[in-house]
């Protein structure tokens, strides 16, 4: 047989997808310790297994991720740790029963919450030693070290098992979309340093979904003879009615194996939210399909401007305004870098091409960014457009919601647009705490507050905010009177105007003026262009709340580069026209910091709006 450094050189191989996610699906409450589920529930263990083994998975990982004496002790399990990871191989080896395939020892970091002491390196040697120690004592093939975001981290990791004799361990970091771990090295630094300290197979996992995996390893260089992994995530989780949800399909993770093959993957698997069925369609796609040996990385363009001006202060009602003619709202984020020239550059532009106001989400996607407050100030230092700021629930309590609202009010920012938030385990910071103390009707209710004079414990604030308070609405649903109910208790709560999620379907823009015109307030309808079909896939699969018809993205399958982005753009064109005949307020949504598109539409649909 040949062993499976041979095989991940001829071949590529199939890994698991996510353990916890398909315990989840059959019946396991999140929030309990998985790894106590080999003492306590061994079949559902061994039967989830199978089930990835049966799907093609070549390489399955135990169910041993968090099986550390730190968190353990949680559960008051620390005493039950030599039996919880001896059991885990022993199921694995049972599930895999004669067929060729391999036990991957698997091993995540000891995350800690962020209010929590850090542990020092003693520790922490300790902790991951006994951990290892007990993964080769169980008879493992190879350690597979997975979603480490600190590279010293994993680095001690990776000395501490070949201290213990390991041959075979594969080093995975968890990387976003930025291309840099939260240590600060970039994903190619880290996997050179990883090969140095004797890494067999280096890859990345846990953070990104299928084409920002794609992008990532487009910038690394591989040579001959050194082994690349992926798992990606089914895009980013969608948090509703207290449960995450994933919508890339196994469709779509069968149609991109090709893609991995071509930036030298020769492991590919999935992460948080795949299942049996995603590894399916990723084992029937890899037939026949053989690594590339080596490949240059592809270089990207970076910005570097800076600036200075002077910062107006007064800030007008947008519904005031939108009495007396169409009002153009557009979405540009903030930088994920401190640098803010081509931010600040990007806000002249939309300015000049005619829009009323600049809408700055709050780290979305749980991705961290400059904070949105700051960047408000950059637009009113640079421009007259209104900030509409986001304000997520998801990363301050009752208290620091308060103090930022306040101090909102105190410099005259007026719009804000009420969110929860998307979890935080789903962005560039797994370890950070989802706080969560209100959601966005309690916001709502927050907001009219202060803009009554009182905090949320009741007490004079000796003054009042004039917060002008806009919710979401998601119209990309089968369940849409829910969504309609959902709006109409968040304006009881107290909103003034709505954004709605991206639109893509010109029947919807009716079905939304139909259902939300009887309700007498502002609604700014969202459109994004669509750049190519890539574009047109992940938004489609990887991003909560928005649906693209089967018809624009097939359109859009035979079409490249410019021809693609001017389809997508034109596609626009005609829905911004649908949806300022029936509103008159647009909500222009600006694609990758693509501001020239937002630019372009801007100054078509100025034309065809009605005065």
């Amino acid at each position: 047989m040949a062993t499976l450094i041979e095989r991940l050189n001829e071949s590529l191989l199939i890994g698991d997808g996510a353990l916890g996610t398909y315990l989840y699906s059959l019946g396991v409450p999140r929030n309990y310790c998985i790894e106590e589920l080999n003492l306590s529930q061994p079949y559902l263990v061994e039967k989830a297994l199978k089930d990835y083994i049966d799907a093609g998975s070549q390489i399955i990982r135990t169910n041993t991720a968090e099986a550390n004496l730190y968190y353990l002790s949680f559960f008051k399990l620390e005493n039950k740790i030599k039996e919880i990871i001896g059991k885990s191989i022993e199921l694995a080896r049972r599930a895999l029963g004669s067929r060729e395939g391999w036990i991957a020892g698997t091993v995540s970091p000891i995350w800690i919450k962020p209010a929590d002491p850090p542990i020092d390196l003693s520790t922490r040697r300790h902790l991951y030693e006994e951990q290892i120690s007990l993964l080769l004592e169980g008879g493992c093939d190879l350690l597979f070290f997975e979603t480490f975001t600190d590279l010293s981290d994993l680095l001690l990791a990776l000395e501490l098992a070949r201290n213990k004799g390991a041959r075979l361990i594969f080093a995975f970091v968890a990387s976003f979309e930025e291309g840099k771990l939260a240590s600060g090295e970039s994903v190619g630094e880290a996997f050179s340093k990883l090969r140095e300290a004797g890494a067999s197979l280096v890859g990345i996992n846990g953070a990104t979904g299928v084409q920002a995996s794609i992008h990532l390893l487009e910038e690394i260089e591989k040579k001959e003879n050194e082994l690349l992994g992926v798992y990606p995530n089914a895009g980013k989780p969608e948090f509703y009615e207290g449960k995450l949800t994933y919508s890339a399909s196994p469709s779509y993770f069968g149609q991109n194996v090709l893609r991995f093959v071509e930036e030298g993957v020769c492991l590919l698997g999935g992460d948080y939210g795949t299942e049996p069925v995603h590894i399916a369609a990723m084992a029937q796609a890899a037939v026949g399909l053989k690594p590339v040996k080596r490949k240059a990385p592809k270089l990207r363009l970076r910005y570097e401007v800076s600036e200075k001006e002077t910062l107006p202060q007064v800030e007008e009602s947008l519904l005031e305004r939108l009495n007396k003619k169409p009002i153009f709202l557009v979405e540009y984020d903030s930088p994920k870098t401190l640098t803010m020239g081509k931010f600040i550059e990007g806000v002249k532009a939309i300015e000049r091409a005619g829009a009323d106001a600049i809408t700055l989400a709050d780290n979305s996607l749980a991705i961290l960014r400059v904070s949105n407050f700051a960047a408000a100030i950059h637009v009113r230092r640079v421009s007259n457009l209104i900030p509409v700021l986001h304000v997520a629930c998801r990363d301050r309590n009752l208290l620091g919601l308060q103090s930022e609202l306040m101090g909102l009010g105190t410099l005259g920012f007026r719009h804000v647009l009420a969110l929860t938030g998307d979890p935080a385990k789903s962005g560039d910071h797994p370890g950070a705490t989802s706080v969560y103390d209100l959601n966005s009707i309690g916001l709502i209710r927050l907001l009219s507050g202060l803009n009554r004079g009182v905090n949320a414990a009741g007490k004079d604030l000796k003054g009042k905010t004039d917060f002008i308070i806009g919710c979401a609405f998601n119209p990309n649903t089968a369940q849409f009177d829910v969504q309609v109910r959902k709006l109409e208790a968040k304006l009881a709560a107290g909103a003034s105007f709505v954004m709605t999620q991206p639109v893509f379907d010109f029947e919807l823009v009716k079905k939304i003026f139909s259902y939300l015109k009887p309700l007498g307030i502002p609604v700014f309808v969202g459109l994004m262009p669509i750049l190519n079909y890539r574009n047109a896939e992940f938004l489609h699969n990887e991003v909560p709340g928005i649906s693209i018809p089967e018809e624009i993205r097939n359109r859009l399958r035979k079409l490249e580069g410019e021809k693609a982005t001017e389809t997508g753009v034109e596609f626009a064109k005609a829905l911004g026209e649908q949806i300022l005949s029936h509103f008159n307020a647009l909500y222009l949504i600006t694609p990758f910091f693509r501001y020239d598109i937002s630019v372009r539409l801007l100054e078509s649909l100025h034309a065809k709006a009605p005065v």
